[in-house]
């Protein structure tokens, strides 16, 4: 039978060159506190909840609120979006969260979508 030695652990060499070094990646440093004017602009902005004009999303909502509606084609030129993100945009945005009432009508070929008047349900 064999027996064999233990092996005695051994340390990697430290290296003291500077490219060694280069490669770690540094620490994150810890955020810095704030200054009183800059606090006063974040909190501000975190206030905001309207969304500027000039939003995709409030181009969408105000071609939905036309008469005729607006077809995904029209949408996806005027937003840049594909097809997929503004049916997400639908269901997500304009059904659950803004909770309006989206109707769709198949006009020839295409299907148009609007935003319907609800009655008062009183």
């Amino acid at each position: 039978m064999a027996t064999t030695k233990p092996r005695a652990k051994t340390t990697p060499a430290k290296s003291t060159s500077k490219s060694a070094s280069a490669h770690r990646p540094s620490a994150r440093k810890k955020p810095t506190a704030l200054k009183a004017t800059d606090r006063a602009t974040v909190t501000a902005a975190s206030r905001k909840v309207a969304t500027p004009a000039s939003s995709k999303q409030e181009t969408v909502l105000t071609m939905l609120r036309g008469a005729k509606g607006a077809s995904i084609a029209a949408i996806m030129k005027a937003t840049g979006w594909q097809q997929h993100s503004i049916r997400g945009f639908f269901a997500g945005v304009v059904k659950k969260k803004l909770e309006l009432n989206l109707v769709s009508d198949k006009v020839g070929d295409e299907r148009l979508y609007r935003i319907a008047k609800v009655a008062d349900r009183s």
